[in-house]
C-alpha cells in the first residue's frame, strides 16, 4: 500500500480530525504514503509522535480543516464530531469531508447535509493494519467525491464505494460486526463448553477456524436463497437443525455453561418452523429477523 519513493508534492494535502489509536494510524499511513498531513484533538499531546513524523499539527479545528482539501474525521462518536465540526461548517466549503467516526446511518444521513461533498466511511480494521492490504474500509456518499479521492483513501487499505445513500457505509459496518460477533460468540461458546472437559481452547481454535472456513459456502447458498426468496432445503432442514441445537443445549446445561446462547438459537429456529418454515432451510430464518415470522 505504501509508495515511499513519491515526494509529497505529489500527493494532495490532508487533514486529520481526532487523535485516538485510530486516527494516529490513519494520519501515520497518509505520512508514510507521502501525504502534507496536518493533524488536530483536542488534547494536543496525543499528536507528538506525528509532529515528529512530519505532520503539522493545527492550534484549532478551524486551522486544520481550512489547511487541506481532504478533511478526515475519527472521533469517538457522532456527538463528537458535531461538536468538533458545528462552529466551522461554513469552512468546510469546497471541502471533501470524510467522516470515518462510528455511528448510525440516520447520524451519518444528518452529517452528510452538513458538506456538499461528502463521504461516510467505516473501518473494518484494526489500528495496526491500517495501510496495509488487510485492511479495508467501506464508504458511501458522494460517488464524484469517492473518485476524486480514491487514491489517497487507498494509502488506509482496501477502500469500497457501496452507493450514493450515505448511510450504506453505517449499515454495512454493524452488518458485519454482528457477523464477528456471532462468529466470536460462537467460538468463545464453544470454548467454555469444551473446557468444561480439560480441552484447550488453543486446541480447539484450529478446528473451529477450519468449521468457519466451511460455514462460508453455506453464506453463499443462503444468501442466493434469500434474494430469491426460495428456502427450499438443499442441506439440511429447520427440524434437522433443531434438533442438534437441543442437544447443544443440553450439554451445556450438563457441563455448567451459560446456555443462553445456544437456548436463542433454538428459539428463533422453532420460531421459523411455528411461522411456516418447516422443512425449509435455515436461510429461512431471515424471516424471523425481518419481523415477518
Amino acid at each position: 500500500m505504501t509508495d515511499t519513493t513519491n515526494t509529497t508534492s505529489h500527493r494532495e494535502p490532508v487533514t486529520v480530525l481526532g487523535l485516538g489509536l485510530m486516527g494516529r494510524a490513519l494520519a501515520a499511513a497518509f505520512l508514510e504514503a507521502g501525504h502534507p498531513t496536518t493533524v488536530w484533538n483536542r488534547t494536543p499531546d496525543k499528536a507528538t509522535d506525528l509532529v515528529a513524523g512530519g505532520a503539522v499539527l493545527a492550534p484549532s479545528a478551524a486551522d486544520a480543516i481550512r489547511a487541506a482539501s481532504l478533511v478526515v474525521v475519527c472521533l469517538s462518536d457522532t456527538a463528537a464530531v458535531r461538536d468538533a465540526l458545528a462552529p466551522h461548517r461554513a469552512d468546510l466549503a469546497g471541502r471533501t469531508l470524510v467522516n470515518l467516526t462510528s455511528g448510525t446511518s440516520d447520524e451519518a444521513r444528518e452529517l452528510a447535509t452538513w458538506s456538499d461533498d461528502h463521504l461516510d466511511g467505516a473501518i473494518m480494521a484494526i489500528p495496526e493494519s491500517i495501510g496495509r492490504p488487510e485492511a479495508f474500509l467501506l464508504f458511501s456518499g458522494s460517488r464524484a467525491a469517492f473518485d476524486r479521492h480514491r487514491d489517497s483513501l487507498g494509502r488506509l487499505g482496501n477502500a469500497t464505494f457501496f452507493g450514493e445513500d450515505p448511510g450504506l457505509a453505517s449499515l454495512y459496518d454493524v452488518a458485519l460486526l454482528g457477523v464477528m460477533w456471532g462468529t466470536l460468540n460462537a467460538f468463545l461458546h464453544g470454548a467454555a463448553l469444551l473446557g468444561a472437559a480439560k480441552v484447550d481452547a488453543t486446541a480447539f481454535a484450529p478446528f473451529a477456524n477450519q468449521w468457519i472456513g466451511s460455514v462460508t459456502g453455506f453464506v453463499d447458498a443462503y444468501a442466493a436463497q434469500i434474494d430469491r426468496g426460495d428456502y427450499q432445503a438443499e442441506d439440511a432442514a429447520l427440524e434437522t437443525h433443531l434438533a442438534t441445537m437441543k442437544y447443544l443445549v443440553r450439554e451445556s446445561a450438563a457441563a455448567g455453561v451459560d446456555t443462553d446462547w445456544p437456548a436463542r438459537l433454538q428459539a428463533l429456529t422453532e420460531r421459523a418452523i411455528d411461522a411456516g418454515h418447516a422443512g425449509a432451510s435455515y436461510a429461512s430464518l431471515v424471516e424471523v429477523f425481518r419481523g415477518r415470522a
